[in-house]
């Protein structure tokens, strides 16, 4: 498995000011880093996801991507280290992340985790 050098802690949350459920969405269009091949990958992100008592901090969320900028992972590697770090710092009712590549050789690729279907997911293998 490849270790990651990135740092949760650069994200910051903003406490939610709604009690009511409502749905954020943010696009990082310009996301990068090294493929497995040692490439340069770029990518947009798109996370949405339900608050619980905490948003992302737009700001930390930009530098948190940043330090991917130089790392190299396989596309999977990536979508599951950035879900486990945003699980962990914001605790959301539910998040979505997806992950859409720029071509390569002629291949797009679109990764996606969801958190409603990975906890379905779960409690089916058990």
């Amino acid at each position: 498995m490849t270790v990651l050098k990135t740092n949760k802690r650069v994200l910051k949350k903003i406490t939610n000011p709604a009690l009511e459920p409502y749905e954020i969405e943010i696009d990082a269009p310009e996301f990068t880093f090294y493929g497995a091949k040692n490439q340069p990958d770029y990518a947009t992100i798109t996370i949405t996801m339900i608050p619980e008592k905490s948003v992302i901090e737009l700001k930390s969320l930009k530098l948190y991507l940043q330090q991917y900028r130089n790392q190299i992972a396989s596309y999977e590697r990536v979508i599951n280290v950035i879900y486990d770090d945003l699980i962990q710092v914001y605790k959301p009712k539910r998040l979505l992340i997806e992950m859409k590549f720029r071509p390569r050789g002629g291949i797009t690729s679109k990764l996606a985790i969801d958190s409603f279907e990975r906890e379905l997911f779960i409690e089916r293998e058990r």
